[in-house]
Order: C-alpha cells, then sequence, then structure tokens
C-alpha cells in the first residue's frame, strides 16, 4: 500500500474519527489508524503520542490563543462577561464542522478516559483565564470565580449549541445562558449576601 506524507495529520485525524464511530474507541489501534489514512505506524506517533491525542490536537494551541485574546480584552469590566465573551467570540467552527465537532463531543462523553483528558483541558484553560486576569489586576478571589464560572457558562452554551437544530449563533446561546444567572442569583439581596425579608403587608 503507497505511503505519503503530504496532508498526513488531517488524513489520521479523519481516519480516527471514522474508525472510532464504526469500532468503537476502545477497539481501534493506532496502526490500524495509520493503516487506513495510508501512513506508517512511525508517523502516526511522530504526530500523536497515544490515540487519544489525537481528539485534544489542537487543545493547548487552542488554549494559549483563548488566553492571549483575554490578556488584549480592552474592557475586562465585569470579568465574568469578558472570559464568556472571549469563549463565545472565537470562531469554532475553524476547528471542524458543527457536525464534526458534535460527533467528537458525542465520542468524549461516551468514554470516561477522553472524558477525563477533557475535564483536564478545560481546567488548564480555565486555570490560564484566572492568570490572564490577575495579571491585569483582577482581585484574586473575583479572577478565580469569573475563570470557572465563565468556563462552565460556555461549556453549558457550546453543548446547546452543538445539540440545537437551527441557525442560532453561539454567541446568541451564551447570552441566554449567561441570562440564567439571574435565577439562581436573585439581586434582591442584603449586604452581607442574605435574602432581604419580604416587606411587611400594609396595616387595614
Amino acid at each position: 500500500m503507497p505511503r505519503w506524507e503530504e496532508g498526513s495529520e488531517e488524513r489520521m485525524k479523519q481516519s480516527a474519527m471514522e474508525l472510532f464511530e464504526e469500532q468503537g474507541f476502545e477497539a481501534t489501534t493506532a496502526v490500524q489508524i495509520a493503516e487506513r489514512a495510508r501512513v506508517t505506524t512511525r508517523t502516526f506517533f511522530r504526530y500523536f503520542p497515544d490515540k487519544e491525542e489525537i481528539l485534544f490536537a489542537d487543545a493547548d494551541l487552542l488554549n494559549a490563543a483563548l488566553v492571549q485574546e483575554l490578556r488584549q480584552t480592552p474592557d475586562l469590566e465585569p470579568p465574568l462577561r469578558a472570559v464568556v465573551r472571549t469563549l463565545a467570540g472565537y470562531d469554532w467552527e475553524n476547528l471542524g464542522s458543527r457536525d464534526l465537532l458534535r460527533r467528537r463531543s458525542r465520542l468524549i462523553a461516551s468514554n470516561s478516559g477522553l472524558l477525563e483528558r477533557d475535564l483536564i483541558k478545560q481546567h488548564q484553560m480555565a486555570e490560564g483565564f484566572r492568570q490572564a486576569l490577575r495579571e491585569r489586576g483582577v482581585d484574586p478571589d473575583v479572577a478565580e470565580l469569573a475563570a470557572s464560572a465563565g468556563s462552565q457558562i460556555f461549556r453549558t452554551a457550546y453543548r446547546k449549541w452543538l445539540e440545537s437544530t437551527d441557525n442560532t449563533d453561539l454567541t446568541t446561546i451564551t447570552d441566554t445562558v449567561t441570562s440564567l444567572l439571574t435565577d439562581i442569583l436573585p439581586a434582591a439581596r442584603s449586604p452581607r449576601g442574605r435574602r432581604r425579608a419580604p416587606a411587611a403587608p400594609p396595616a387595614k
């Protein structure tokens, strides 16, 4: 079978996804992926340390790009919204079609090992956001909460965006999810964080 190097990485990504869906992630080997992509096994391991990482090949570069974007954001007020807007504003379909991203997400969700690796990558991204906010002078506690909560808000919005059947854009969905915070954290609270007592009924 002929082998060639041009476009090897993209062919291996595509071949891996096809095999994962055809016969399951656990049953697929690096050798099989290399064979279908028409490259040597040696070439496979030159690009990827294992078959798991083929699904996270762009994660480190993506994290670095998003953190840098937050560092350069002119307005960080409020920090939570700055984090959410940074994530929602990225061109996620640059990583692949929505169908491909949906298939990848379902595959990861179906495997505990992949899900664990995905959560680690998300934690690393949130940590990068926290550090970026601190570098910009945001209070440490606020930076930590904004980075963690913002990442989770976007994770929920991203999942809804993948599952949606209409053309609603990711930014709009993210704004909708963010607005749900008003149901979780009502504005009517005392300075100490306790709910205000309801007003007394008018005297009769």
